[in-house]
């Protein structure tokens, strides 16, 4: 028989568990970054407009599931960025 005290059957048990959902997650994120190299996510220029460098409201996060319906959300102000001659009005600097 075994003599272990049913607690420490209960901790391996849940290590085990543990570094399974582990196992999983981490091939999910391995096969996750493959397929986003194979679509062509990564290599992308910058897309960040020049009136936006060192802009604290600048967001530049693209959402979309394809290359075709991806968009970039610039800011809150100008969702598309700013794209007048004049400098931005909202621009505001570190401070």
């Amino acid at each position: 028989m075994f003599n272990a005290p049913p607690s420490s059957i209960l901790q391996k048990a849940n290590l085990i568990g543990r570094q399974n959902a582990y196992r999983l997650w981490h091939r999910h994120q391995s096969q996750s970054y493959i397929l986003r190299t194979q679509l062509g996510f990564n290599g992308l220029k910058s897309s960040r407009p020049s009136s936006c460098i060192g802009c604290i409201h600048y967001h530049g996060k693209a959402y979309g599931q394809t290359l075709a319906t991806r968009t970039t959300l610039v800011c809150g102000f100008h969702p598309y960025g700013w794209s007048a001659t004049t400098p931005c009005p909202d621009w505001k600097g570190d401070i």
